[in-house]
């Protein structure tokens, strides 16, 4: 056991992704000295904004959008596959929860587990269309999934701004939902249910990826295309099942955020805080391993949430938060860059020695 902690904890420490997030620190810590701000104040105080007592529901309430659209695009991308329509199937997810929830007969608990039902099948079925354009008419997946995500929110806000909009509300709104329909709370915070079900989707992510044969071809696949078709994967079919589970989970997201606070469907709250592109970030910078997504989606929440803290405190712009992310993103790329150089390089150098001991 002490074996495996000591093993775990070495090759932790010699993850890209953790020297991409230090030397991100470092490179803030430079930029916070050149502008005469307090480096060791400012990341205290993202510190404090993030996981103290009045900042933590923020965090995890945030964490539940960002990992879970992390985890929706990280369950694709673990095939060598990228989903960039996240938003539109994050809206139509959140459009079809508020349409169930607003004109279901059923009762209440009944009536939320519908419209998480409702959200995760838009978002399905929207997502497999994507799939259905590369498949069957070449259409690259990259382009289909991010060109049909527009049309999705346009039909998203039509029906927020016209047959589902709130009678004399001037915001482009739905009808609040029904009283009942919405994800219990725990306690007085913001923080609900929607934390345990996205948790849950990736407890079996984690499972599925390590211990299915599914999961097997998936990362075979993400490895080798070539070799995954010639060992049998139908990849068209691969293809089709990991991009209806992605937007599945994306529509879950919406669905959660539409039964959460304030409890109905607006018109570009969804996709306001840029939550599909962090958990992208996420995604990439833990090269959609499973946990490692939802870690690295945790940690960028609680940057987000701590920005706006150290924005308060030190009157340093929370805009520093995003810079690292970003920072985060190119160091990882290059040091990955640089191994991908070298693993080439080897190979070629182990030949000439052989060459010369031949000689």
């Amino acid at each position: 056991m002490g074996a495996t902690i000591r093993s775990l904890g070495s090759r932790s420490l010699r993850s890209p992704a953790l020297h991409s997030v230090v030397a991100a620190v470092i490179v803030g810590a430079l930029f916070l000295v050149g502008t005469g701000a307090d480096p060791v104040g400012a990341y205290g105080s993202v510190v404090s904004g993030a996981l103290g007592p009045d900042g933590i529901g923020s965090t995890l309430t945030t964490g539940t959008s960002v990992i879970g659209l992390a985890l929706a695009l990280a369950i694709p991308m673990r095939a060598g596959l990228l989903n960039l329509g996240g938003d539109g199937q994050l809206v139509l997810g959140g459009i079809a929860a508020a349409a169930t929830g607003l004109y279901s007969p059923l009762p209440a608990p009944l009536t939320v587990v519908a419209c998480l039902l409702a959200g995760m099948a838009a978002g399905a079925a929207y997502a497999a269309l994507a799939a259905v354009c590369q498949n069957r008419f070449g259409v690259p997946l990259l382009v289909s999934s991010l060109l049909l995500g527009y049309p999705a929110m346009s039909f998203a806000s039509y029906l927020a701004r016209f047959p589902l909009k709130e009678d004399g509300s001037s915001l482009p709104q739905t009808r609040r939902l029904p009283d009942g329909v919405e994800l219990p709370a725990f306690g007085s915070s913001t923080v609900t249910v929607g934390l345990l079900l996205v948790a849950a989707a990736v407890a079996v992510f984690v499972f599925a990826d390590a211990r299915t044969a599914t999961g097997y071809e998936i990362r075979m696949t993400g490895l080798n295309p070539r070799f995954a078709a010639y060992a049998g994967v139908d990849r068209p079919r691969l293809t089709l099942r990991l991009m209806a589970l992605s937007g599945a989970v994306a529509g879950l997201v919406g669905a959660i955020g539409v039964l959460s606070f304030p409890y109905r469907f607006i018109d570009g709250s969804l996709t306001a805080a840029g939550h599909t592109w962090t958990g992208l970030t996420a995604a990439l910078l833990a090269a959609a391993a499973p946990l490692g997504t939802a870690l690295a989606a945790l940690f960028f929440a609680a940057l987000e949430v701590g920005g706006l803290a150290m924005e308060r405190t030190t009157e340093v712009p929370r805009e520093l938060t995003q810079v690292l992310q970003a920072v985060v993103i190119v160091f990882l790329a290059a040091r990955l860059n640089l191994t991908w150089r070298r693993a080439r390089k080897k190979p070629t150098a182990e030949i000439e020695v052989k060459e010369v001991s031949v000689r």
